[in-house]
């Protein structure tokens, strides 16, 4: 979904990420408040609609049980934690996991009776996971590992 958000709009994957910067005001004690929608300039309404836009993109992209998770949320922002910690859990979580596949990528054979595309396919697997968890290796040195274990095999 984070590519297809890209390809529409970079600056509506920049709020899902950062949040929101919504109009607000300053009070007497530095504090922020919500700025009146009948005093938005244009400049807020193109705020307060790009937000909009990413909760439209993210629900439009969703089935009912994920939608009845994330439907009460205000800010597109709070939709997209909400989905990561559900998919890819908490921080130690994620760690975890790349901690497993870290095991895998380093221990890769090829098994017995197995053919070079199942081969190749599961190690493109893991390749794959650890990227989606943000722990990647060069194409270079992925390459060499599955040679080198082809050839041992």
């Amino acid at each position: 979904m984070a590519i297809f958000i890209q390809s529409l709009d970079y600056n509506l994957w920049d709020l899902i990420v950062d949040g929101p910067n919504l109009p607000s005001i300053r009070i007497e004690n530095e504090e922020s408040i919500p700025k009146p929608r009948n005093t938005y300039n244009d400049e807020d309404r193109r705020r307060v609609e790009m937000n909009a836009k990413a909760k439209h993109i993210i629900i439009c992209a969703i089935n009912s049980s994920e939608f009845n998770r994330v439907s009460s949320r205000v800010f597109a922002k709070e939709m997209w934690d909400r989905f990561e910690v559900t998919y890819e859990g908490t921080n130690q979580v994620k760690e975890a996991k790349i901690i497993i596949l870290v095991h895998d990528y380093e221990m890769f054979t090829m098994n017995e009776k197995e053919d070079i595309k199942s081969m190749f396919t599961r190690f493109t697997n893991i390749i794959n996971a650890l990227q989606s968890l943000e722990k990647v290796y060069s194409s270079s040195e992925c390459n060499i590992r599955v040679f080198r274990k082809m050839k041992s095999y």
